[in-house]
């Protein structure tokens, strides 16, 4: 199995964290940066750990205090061999802790960096549904998109529409996350993705726990039980969707 989207250096001890995952049969993690900082961390994790993979961005929360140093020096982390893809990026209109505009303009510049690159752009959007699509239809068609921890199922009609990676997290097992259930049954097989934002959104059977890539087994099951899958083949086509997205060997 593979957690498309953790937040490693969130914890004490990532290999400890790792040590658990593997027990379960979690074998891959793409640790998520979300400043500059947080992506020298992760590279320093996949220089560290077998089976770890980066996604380097800068989050919205960050976008009020980005400079155009933070962007170049974005730029140059983004060529190590360890990254996969830019993200998470994108547009956080909930909690509005940058202004909209800065998150816009550091949102635009990524998506540059992601088509100059060629890699995935892995997103995150909140009560900011309209913009995020109409940023996002910006794209070339060919450039992979990711839904990273699905939340809006108004966003799913855009997804089937472009061809867009829906990844699912912890909430999707939530006894009032139906919408998400509804959307989830409803992916393609081929853009299904599962993740943790470990270390938030613990899934319902651990709810109240600080949650870790251990636990993506319990939104696969979820996953699996709303589409009427077996779990192990749900679990196969997941790890295949994320090889082809991440280009992963």
């Amino acid at each position: 199995m593979i957690d498309t989207h953790a937040h490693l250096d969130a914890f004490e001890d990532p290999a400890e964290v790792l040590d658990r995952a593997r027990a379960v049969g979690v074998r891959r993690v793409v640790t998520v940066a979300t400043s500059v900082p947080s992506a020298r961390a992760a590279l320093e994790l996949c220089e560290r750990e077998a089976g770890v993979y980066a996604a380097l961005g800068l989050h919205p929360h960050e976008a009020g205090t980005v400079a155009k140093e933070d962007l170049a020096a974005l730029r140059d982390l983004l060529r190590h061999p360890g990254v996969v893809a830019v993200g998470e990026t994108g547009l956080d209109y909930y909690r509005d802790l940058a202004p909209r505009d800065r998150q816009a303009d550091v949102f635009r510049a990524q998506r540059a960096l992601a088509t100059e690159l060629g890699l995935p752009i892995v997103v995150h959007t909140r009560a900011a549904d309209d913009d995020t699509v109409a940023a996002l239809r910006e794209l070339p068609t060919d450039l992979p998109v990711v839904l990273h921890c699905f939340s809006s199922s108004a966003l799913l009609e855009p997804a089937l529409e472009r061809g867009w990676y829906v990844s699912f997290a912890g909430n999707v097992t939530y006894p009032k996350a139906a919408d998400l259930r509804w959307a989830a049954a409803r992916v393609p097989d081929d853009r299904l993705l599962a993740e943790t934002d470990s270390p938030y959104l613990a899934p319902q059977p651990v709810r109240g726990r600080q949650n870790e890539p251990a636990h993506v087994v319990h939104t696969l099951a979820t996953l699996a039980d709303v589409r009427g899958e077996d779990p192990a083949v749900l679990e196969e086509r997941i790890e295949a969707n994320a090889a082809q997205l991440f280009a992963l060997g």
